[in-house]
């Protein structure tokens, strides 16, 4: 099930949406309902979601605003707003920050079985897309955040710069707090960083081993260990025996 974040601040609009419609039969679970934008947003920077469904106009902070935040975050989620105001200018700021879908109140059945079905199409093939070349690029992660665009976007990341990668170079490219972004990735991919550069590391230290031109402390160079010492207790850790022993088919 895909997760969606609602937010409105008429509360019983808010209560009769998330609890009326059946979501999972369009393979969505409404995880949190928050009553303005501040709440959306500081829910998001901890809890990360796949969709979120807001009301345009609320207090505090208002549903454009919230849009804006995310769009220049790089959060990665899929924004459907909701409004009871037929202005263009409302749909078309809308779009300027990546909103794929705006829909009128009070929504209607169809409409919203229309919508999430369309979002659900869009997220298995981006999900499918991007398992496929993390497949290719070091293997495919626990958990489900391949649909997100900014893990994809750490993870080229880490498979092109292994060797000097860092989380706050990986934070600075999708333009993220790095303590924010680290507890993403974990929520995303059921890993944490570390582990996950760690990884791909050890991975292509032993594809390098398998070579068998390259000695160890050039391998761990190659890597971006500095000390061979802690490349060999690393790789041992990682797949249960040393370099040497790994080179020699052991």
């Amino acid at each position: 099930m895909y997760k969606i974040l609602a937010a409105d601040d008429e509360e019983d609009t808010r209560d009769t949406l998330c609890n009326c419609f059946p979501w999972e039969s369009v393979g969505f679970t409404v995880v949190h309902q928050a009553g303005n934008g501040l709440e959306a947003l500081s829910y998001l920077e901890a809890n990360p979601v796949d969709v979120l469904l807001c009301d345009i106009r609320m207090p505090m902070m208002s549903g454009l605003e919230l849009c804006k935040q995310i769009h220049q975050r790089r959060m990665g989620v899929r924004i459907v707003l909701l409004s009871a105001y037929r202005d263009f200018e409302y749909a078309r700021e809308a779009m300027t920050y990546g909103v794929s879908h705006y829909m009128l109140k009070p929504a209607k059945y169809d409409d919203i079985v229309g919508v999430f079905t369309q979002l659900k199409t869009a997220l298995d093939e981006a999900k499918d897309s991007l398992a496929a070349e993390a497949a290719e690029h070091g293997g495919a992660l626990p958990g489900s955040g391949w649909g997100d665009p900014v893990i994809s976007t750490i993870v080229k990341c880490v498979n092109t710069d292994y060797r000097t990668v860092t989380l706050q170079l990986v934070s600075e490219t999708v333009e993220m707090n790095s303590s924010y972004v680290s507890v993403y990735f974990k929520k995303k991919t059921g890993m944490h960083f570390s582990e996950y550069v760690l990884k791909v590391r050890m991975e292509k230290a032993a594809e390098l081993l398998k070579h068998g031109y390259m000695k160890a402390f050039e391998v761990s160079e190659a890597v971006g260990y500095a000390n061979p010492k802690n490349f060999i207790r690393a790789f041992k850790q990682f797949h249960g025996i040393t370099p040497g022993q790994f080179k020699n088919g052991r």
